[in-house]
């Protein structure tokens, strides 16, 4: 795994989709990551074959690979890459280019919390390997990193049901829920978070009438959630992101749920832009809003949505989006890829050990209390 690779995209077998069959966002080969170029979907099926961590870098910065569970997933595999490309033969070097490799992983996104969370379970893994080695050798510990990473994976899809299963309560055969940006299989190992009850629902014979934003301005919503829950035969409507507020007041949605990229200590929560303002609407519409959240993405150390960095993108994928220049020349643009919605518009977050309600500060905390 030390050769470098030149990475090639590839269209395989394994990358074709058929009704009803999953997508997977990442693919671990044993000696390099395959990662699904989600910025093609759905017109180009592409997996890209990564052998580098900067390679990783760049998958998770460019936005190939989106989605908060699936970026620390992606992070987790690019610590592997990075840590078996250590030339030298002693534990403290290796460990010290083990920190060296999260440390620029890091700094590919700063929103998502996930990827700071995959990226201090990777160390303190590779800590524990060199503590335990009693003379071991840096293949074994390259092996011990890359069962983790696996792991993280492995636990990430048991995680998702779990959210589905707690969720799917909530909601009540022929009900309209209304969606925002991707929180499903693309985003995560499977099932999603946000997505994880309309596939339980699917499998229990419950129909949902899904309402998905086309989430502007790189319209996730469009090209992720609407393909896939079309692809599984889940009933899906999508929507401009202005049209959510005549659709409620239609009473066709009964209810909203999105994933998050950071809930803070208090229960504010980040997620991808335009969240917020279909919050403020479903409380004016006295319609249920409810998070999906794994505990990996709640960040109690973070006190309130204020604290959370938001990232600012280019202004091209506002003025230029899919290559066809849509505004002035030398126009201001802001672009932020997030908004924080307060805790007081958020009925409920649904976590994989159950749902909590306000006050979350307590309840929270409560979640991670044993």
């Amino acid at each position: 795994m030390n050769e470098k690779k030149e990475s090639t995209p590839v269209t395989s077998a394994e990358a074709t989709v058929s009704s009803g069959q999953a997508l997977s966002s990442l693919v671990w080969k044993g000696d390099h990551l395959s990662m699904l170029d989600q910025r093609l979907l759905p017109e180009t099926i592409v997996m890209l074959d990564l052998f580098t961590a900067e390679e990783v870098w760049d998958g998770i910065h460019t936005m190939k690979v989106r989605g908060a569970p699936a970026i620390g997933m992606a992070a987790a595999y690019g610590v592997v890459l990075g840590a078996s490309a250590y030339g030298g033969t002693d534990a403290a070097g290796w460990l010290e280019h083990v920190h060296g490799v999260c440390g620029h992983l890091a700094t590919s996104r700063p929103t998502a919390v996930n990827l700071f969370w995959a990226l201090d379970r990777m160390k303190k893994r590779a800590g524990e390997l060199v503590a335990a080695a009693g003379g071991g050798q840096i293949e074994d510990w390259n092996a011990g990193l890359e069962r983790e990473a696996i792991a993280i994976q492995a636990e990430d899809e048991e995680v998702c049901r779990q959210i589905g299963i707690h969720a799917l309560p909530l909601f009540e055969d022929g009900m309209g829920v209304l969606t925002h940006c991707n929180a499903g299989g693309l985003a995560t190992a499977k099932y999603g978070t946000a997505l994880a009850p309309m596939y339980l629902a699917q499998e229990n014979g419950i129909h949902l009438k899904v309402f998905a934003d086309e989430t502007r301005p790189v319209l996730q919503g469009a090209r992720l959630t609407a393909f896939e829950l079309q692809q599984a035969g889940i009933d899906v409507t999508l929507l401009c992101d202005n049209m959510a507020g005549m659709v409620m007041s239609k009473g066709w949605v009964q209810a909203v749920i999105v994933g998050t990229d950071r809930v803070a200590a208090n229960g504010d929560v980040a997620n991808k832009i335009g969240t917020y303002s279909l919050a403020v609407l479903a409380k004016a519409h006295g319609i249920p809003f409810y998070v999906a959240s794994p505990l990996s993405t709640i960040d109690l150390q973070t006190s309130t949505g204020a604290d959370i960095p938001i990232e600012e993108r280019s202004a091209e994928e506002v003025t230029e989006s899919f290559g066809k220049r849509t505004a002035p020349q030398g126009i201001k643009v802001y672009n932020p890829a997030f908004d924080i919605t307060p805790h007081e518009y958020i009925t409920a977050i649904i976590t994989e050990k159950g749902i909590v309600q306000a006050p979350f500060d307590d309840s929270l905390a409560a979640l991670f209390a044993d």
